[in-house]
């Protein structure tokens, strides 16, 4: 594989895709040694074709505001590959959405979804439209318009989309509802349900439970506990909600939380009725965390800054791509942080990761980390085809399990010496069990 010629392909195709062209490159130099070793990869050109979606759904989204106003977003589905399964993966609904970041992203879950063993490909969607400020009603018909356009080209066993940001379980109802309307049918189409509607239970908080399971098992590995650790948190809604309830009951402190407008440091820790109140505050539609300052007077706001500046055993972003660049790292490196581990999708910048990897910091790449998500709404796929549902207790039995498999990949094709490379682990074990599945199917 020459993976310079490959990615100088990708970019005169595809100018610009900056998020999407650092998705690929990631994986690529990760993979190519044990590429070469598979002539039969370079014959079937797994790569050309692995790099390239499958297709790209886009259409126009016109809706009426409670003003009577018409308004038009773009819409989008990238069906990415569906090796494995069918297309799985959320949908983005924020002003920042474009082809680059909903292209990296559903590469990024062909490879986090094969990594959870479920059988499910990678997917991902949205739009350009932000519910911020808008009313329940106006939300409503643009779900309800988004749904219009889509539904044609999904389904319990062709695309499964779920949430992402800006897409909850008020609007995960809305398109759920529409669609239900639209095919006729009650299916496993859409995850992130209601539970009194086909729902799986902890759902909302898989991610963040997922992501610390995950963590704690990259600290037994190597002789550390989570117990008594401080860790820095970014985000404020239900991934860092998960993250934040889970880490507190492991015994750790979690002592920020962030939101557009700066961050929280907590030094009492973020616990108990603070936990709950980061909710309320992502429910309050503001998008801003300087009120839990004004609620809980030993907490300090920051405004416009990073909590990546506060000293910290742990960091775990859980807001969004490229949060911790490699300024965020070098503070983290210079204040002795012990692990840092992305929740969010792709966290951190390129200079980030490698500022850890070369420093020898633990350090766990999203599709590895975050995949909790998804196979939480995999196993809500699982009890809709079966028409049943489990307690909460086996629904944390089954993604605890499904964590510590991932971290077992991850030592398995990671380990370099005493010091455990996970990007290189997870790209490649997630990689491998696609393009297994690809050549077994054929040039397809």
């Amino acid at each position: 594989m020459k993976t310079d010629q490959i990615l100088a392909s990708l970019e005169t195709k595809h100018p610009g895709e900056k998020e999407y062209m650092q998705a690929v490159e990631e994986v690529l130099t990760s993979i190519e040694d044990v590429y070469n070793e598979h002539p039969e990869f370079e014959k079937a050109k797994i790569i050309e074709r692995l790099v390239e979606p499958d297709r790209i759904i886009t259409f126009r989204v016109p809706w009426v505001d409670d003003k009577g106003e018409i308004h038009v977003n773009l819409g989008y589905r990238v069906q990415f590959n569906n090796a494995i399964g069918p297309y799985k993966g959320g949908l983005r609904f924020h002003a920042s959405v474009n082809l680059s970041i909903l292209k990296f992203l559903a590469f990024e879950q062909t490879f986090k979804n094969a990594l959870t063993t479920l059988p499910m490909g990678g997917g991902k969607g949205g739009s350009d439209f932000s519910i911020r400020g808008r009313s329940d009603a106006e939300i409503m018909r643009f779900c309800q318009a988004f749904m219009l356009e889509l539904w044609r080209n999904i389904g319990p066993d062709t695309d499964v989309p779920a949430g992402d940001i800006g897409v909850g379980g008020r609007e995960i109802g809305y398109l759920y509802g529409m669609y239900k309307k639209l095919a006729r049918e009650n299916t496993g189409t859409i995850t992130g349900k209601g539970l009194e509607y086909g729902g799986s239970i902890l759902r909302p908080e898989a991610t963040g439970f997922g992501g610390l399971y995950f963590v704690n098992r990259m600290m037994q590995e190597h002789g550390m506990e989570l117990k008594g650790k401080t860790i820095a948190l970014s985000g404020f809604g239900n991934v860092a909600w998960g993250a934040a309830i889970k880490a507190t009951e492991f015994g750790a402190k979690v002592i920020t939380i962030s939101g557009p407008d700066g961050y929280i440091y907590d030094p009492d820790g973020i616990c108990g009725e603070k936990i709950d109140y980061m909710l309320e505050l992502r429910a309050s539609g503001e998008d801003i965390v300087a009120p839990y300052a004004d609620k809980f007077g030993d907490a300090g706001f920051v405004p416009d800054k990073r909590p990546w500046e506060q000293k910290a055993d742990i960091a775990l972003p859980c807001a969004t791509q490229n949060e911790l660049d490699a300024s965020d790292a070098n503070k983290l490196i210079q204040n002795g942080v012990k692990c840092v581990a992305e929740i969010s999708n792709m966290g951190c910048t390129a200079e980030a990761v490698d500022m850890f990897l070369n420093n020898k910091i633990l350090f766990a790449p999203g599709k590895a980390v975050n995949a909790g998500g998804v196979a939480t709404s995999g196993l809500e796929m699982t009890q809709n085809s079966m028409h049943i549902s489990w307690t909460p207790d086996e629904v944390d039995g089954k993604l605890h399990r499904i964590m510590s498999d991932i971290h077992r990949q991850c030592v398995e094709h990671g380990r370099e010496g005493n010091y455990i490379n996970y990007v290189k682990g997870a790209n490649i074990a997630g990689f491998m069990k696609v393009a297994k599945a690809m050549i077994a199917q054929g040039a397809v």
